[in-house]
């Protein structure tokens, strides 16, 4: 789905969130001060960001020519294909735009910056109106072309293109029993990672992947292009041009408090997993009734009024379930 013009929050809530899919939005971001300086020149778009610049040391990733900008694991897993090193954010910016010049040689980028960390007040000038007021984490990615490999976020996103080129291939969340992910506790940058979509096509080890594949949906961006990405929507993404930069904000539009539903999926992979086959199979019976209600409130059948504990979070409920859960916790 595409979009032009102008979004407000009232329209993205009413017309969009609730949907859960993908959009475009072409332009949304195309009048920001960085972006314009971007259209201008890479040198201006560096002094622009050189006006926020805190001095905070970044994490870079580094590439020689032969991994051709694609950041991946290494053979059979064992490390990674490119190496990490730190330096101040001006000094990457500074090798960064030495290494577009240079297309084919090594790639760099820095990810994921904390722009509150990095480049404090850039977010003053550079916001969506479609976006909560609170609870909003901003993060710039600068570099040269590169792919960063399949993976999901546990948060909402809005990426949004300020320089260069990106491409998004996105696969739905249910198609990750054909993405065949690896390891979630050794990642490249924290999130688990499909080995099938970096590999090549065809791949033995993968078959299950061509159903994935045909469900892949390709996304272009330009500068001043942004993409609405729900959470845990698997993405691969490729900075396509020799010079890129990527604002993007990550924020949870549903959260009824401060507990992440990753969590709750941890806890159940320790507590459930590994039961025998008809137990588990009991026990998604008691979630898709109890979590997921598929076929509605686990008590439509009585009186509001005595629903309890499963009355509305917002009544208190909330509060009073993670106290009876975190008291189950610690034994209590």
């Amino acid at each position: 789905m595409e979009r032009d013009g102008p979004l407000d929050r009232a329209t993205f809530l009413a017309g969009i969130a609730p949907a859960c899919e993908p959009v475009v939005l072409r332009g949304l971001c195309g009048e920001w001060p960085a972006t314009r300086a971007a259209a201008e020149s890479r040198q201006a778009l560096f002094a622009c960001l050189g006006d926020f610049d805190s001095g905070q040391v970044a994490e870079a990733f580094v590439g020689d020519a032969g991994i051709a900008g694609r950041y991946d694991y290494a053979a059979d897993l064992d490390g990674f294909n490119f190496v990490r090193e730190a330096m101040p954010l001006g000094a990457a910016l500074a090798r960064i735009g030495a290494a577009a010049d240079t297309p084919g040689d090594a790639s760099i980028y820095v990810g994921s910056l904390p722009v509150e960390a990095f480049l404090p007040g850039f977010e003053r000038e550079h916001r969506l109106a479609a976006l909560p007021d609170a609870a909003v984490r901003q993060h710039v990615w600068i570099g040269t072309a590169s792919s960063v490999a399949c993976h999901y976020d546990t948060f909402d996103n809005f990426a949004c293109v300020v320089a260069g080129r990106r491409r998004f291939t996105l696969y739905p969340p249910d198609a990750i029993g054909d993405l065949y992910v690896g390891p979630i506790d050794f990642t490249m940058a924290g999130q688990p990672t499909s080995l099938a979509a970096g590999a090549a096509p065809d791949d033995p080890r993968y078959p299950r992947f061509a159903t994935a594949r045909g469900r892949a949906i390709t996304v272009d961006l330009e500068p001043g292009d942004v993409l609405y990405l729900p959470k845990l929507w698997w993405h691969s993404v490729e900075a396509t041009a020799p010079f890129n930069m990527l604002v993007n904000f990550w924020w949870d539009e549903f959260a009824s408090g401060s507990d992440a539903p990753y969590t709750s999926l941890l806890l159940a992979m320790i507590a459930i997993s590994e039961r025998p086959e008809r137990e588990r199979a009991a026990w998604r019976a008691y979630f898709d009734h109890y979590v997921f209600r598929g076929r509605g409130h686990p008590l439509a059948h009585l009186p509001e009024a005595k629903h309890g504990a499963l009355g509305p979070l917002a009544q208190g409920n909330y509060g009073r379930i993670r106290a009876q859960v975190m008291r189950w916790l610690r034994g209590g």
